[in-house]
């Protein structure tokens, strides 16, 4: 689509018109970008970013109920977990920050567990990803400890065919990215 940047006002009415429209129980979780729209980290993101747990006998009712707001809208609305991408680190449900966006429907909204978009990201490694995981880490909602703990675990479980790219670009990419973010430290103090 392309019409538009998403901004906070054009995200909060995405949401409380998908819970009216769609009127079922389910976990909407924003990612990237879109999360840091919300938090008033950034003005706008070119799309809005989410990952979604709906009932399977309702996911062709809900996509239906996404891709008629998204035409009238005119935003770019784009729907992938990173669990799609990349192995999820253990405990991931639980660091899932609730969003309260003042509504009160059948819909649960969530930023996705933030570990989890930062790994996805680094694995495909652009630019703008990185700055979406270094606006994490500057903003508390990533840790560098807690980062290299989680991988500790995760790494043994990425494979060309978990990641789809050889887990050695991975640890590159993430070495760059912990290269950044000291970089952006050392500048602050």
């Amino acid at each position: 689509m392309g019409k538009f940047y998403v901004d906070r006002p054009t995200i909060l009415k995405f949401l409380h018109r998908l819970d009216g429209a769609f009127a079922r129980p389910g976990r909407l979780y924003l990612l990237g970008e879109t999360t840091q729209v919300i938090e008033g980290w950034c003005r706008q993101t070119t799309r809005l970013d989410f990952a979604a747990e709906i009932a399977p006998a309702h996911c062709a009712e809900f996509d239906k109920a996404v891709t008629n707001l998204q035409n009238q809208l005119g935003i770019d609305i784009y729907e992938a977990s990173p669990g799609d991408i990349i192995p999820l680190p253990a405990g991931y449900e639980a660091r899932a920050r609730l969003f309260d966006n003042g509504h009160t429907g059948r819909l649960q909204f969530y930023h996705f567990d933030p570990y989890s978009v930062a790994f996805r990201l680094i694995t495909r490694g652009d630019e703008p990803d990185y700055r979406i995981v270094l606006a994490y880490l500057e903003h508390g909602w990533l840790t560098v400890d807690e980062m290299n703990r989680l991988l500790a675990d995760l790494l043994p479980q990425f494979t060309s065919e978990t990641i789809q790219q050889d887990p050695a670009e991975f640890r590159r990419k993430y070495r760059g990215l912990m290269q950044m973010w000291r970089a952006r430290e050392n500048k602050g103090t």
